[in-house]
């Protein structure tokens, strides 16, 4: 019997295969939701306003968990984020050591300036002390493998998302 995969790039010429597929908004937070399993604590590292939203919105499926922003890898701005009667907001100042880092794609973008290498240190330092270490991307148009940050970081998982837009005149 021959299994039928679709496939992936991923570090350099390694080919894995793509474990599922969904489609809008929901498709995306089920799959975070599942891939969080086990996870008590989960530390998302992103830029501010352009990332946060997607952090807030990732961390309502999970809310049940301790959340953590760090923005633009500076991991002595981390902030709490939890669920207000306004929605999931960032809080006060916290710790940002957990058992699953989050890494936003918009810290790939090439206008933000970030590199992977300063990325894959923040990783190190949020997964120190934990025994589950799981390292997760969530981009949009594939922007960790165009910017080849799958080549320097080890993510367990990516979800990558491909939007079509339309604009409709009435």
């Amino acid at each position: 019997m021959v299994k039928k995969y679709l496939y992936w790039r991923l570090k350099g010429e390694i080919f894995i295969p793509i474990i599922n597929t969904s489609q809008g908004v929901g498709g995306i937070l089920n799959s975070f939701k599942g891939l969080m399993n086990g996870v008590e604590k989960i530390t998302f590292v992103g830029t501010p306003g352009f990332c946060t939203p997607f952090a807030e919105l990732l961390g309502f499926v999970v809310r049940d968990r301790k959340l953590v922003f760090i923005p633009n890898m500076d991991f002595e701005k981390a902030r709490s984020i939890s669920m207000t009667p306004e929605g999931m907001q960032l809080g006060e100042p916290t710790d940002a050591h957990a058992d699953a880092v989050v890494l936003l794609g918009g810290l790939a973008m090439p206008k933000i300036g970030s590199g992977p290498e300063k990325a894959k240190e923040i990783v190190k330092k949020v997964l120190d002390g934990s025994e589950k270490q799981k390292i997760i991307g969530v981009c949009f148009q594939s922007m960790f493998m165009q910017q080849k940050w799958d080549e320097v970081i080890n993510f367990d998982y990516i979800i990558n998302a491909e939007l079509a837009v339309e604009v409709l005149e009435s």
